[in-house]
């Protein structure tokens, strides 16, 4: 993607996803590389898990592949319902981490410098893990997204796919 290096990291809920890229973002921090990190969760909803992508491509992807800085707004979800946030500015990193569910997918592989695949063990754990990130409330919806995710996961081949592969 031009002159920016892009990490994707993906897989499922509450496989520690965010987490991870927290930690390579700091670490590449603190080496003195420009660093800027976009979640998917900054997009997706409950009923929108993936269709949202052009808003990504067209507001970040292309235009820092084009070497100017991009932007997009993300979901506000303190009202409980999700509808359009603020808007978040993404300056030219040397490397865009893309972390959450479907940031490897098909369509942006060409695009990607890696794709790292966290899986997050067994769904069980990641659903409680999810649980206990979103609250008691999000359970239901958490458990729809997990089955949803394994259809995209297998149509998208997003773990094959990876160049690194996490447990």
């Amino acid at each position: 993607m031009g002159r920016v290096r892009v990490l994707a990291i993906d897989g499922p809920s509450g496989a520690g996803k965010s987490t991870l890229a927290a930690r390579v973002v700091a670490g590449l921090r603190a080496r003195g590389c420009r660093t800027a990190l976009v979640s998917t969760d900054a997009f997706a909803t409950w009923d929108d898990p993936v269709s949202w992508w052009p808003r990504l491509v067209d507001g970040v992807l292309r235009p820092l592949a084009d070497g100017v800085a991009g932007a997009y707004r993300r979901v506000d979800w303190t009202t409980g319902v999700p509808r359009p946030g603020e808007l978040v500015r993404v300056g030219v990193p040397d490397v865009l981490v893309l972390e959450g569910v479907s940031s490897g997918r098909t369509s942006v592989r060409t695009l990607l410098s890696h794709l790292c695949w966290v899986s997050g063990g067994p769904a069980a754990e990641r659903l409680a893990r999810a649980v206990a990130r979103d609250g008691e409330a999000a359970r239901a919806e958490l458990g729809r997204w997990q089955r949803f995710e394994r259809g995209w996961f297998a149509v998208d081949g997003t773990p094959e796919a990876a160049g690194t592969r996490l447990s």
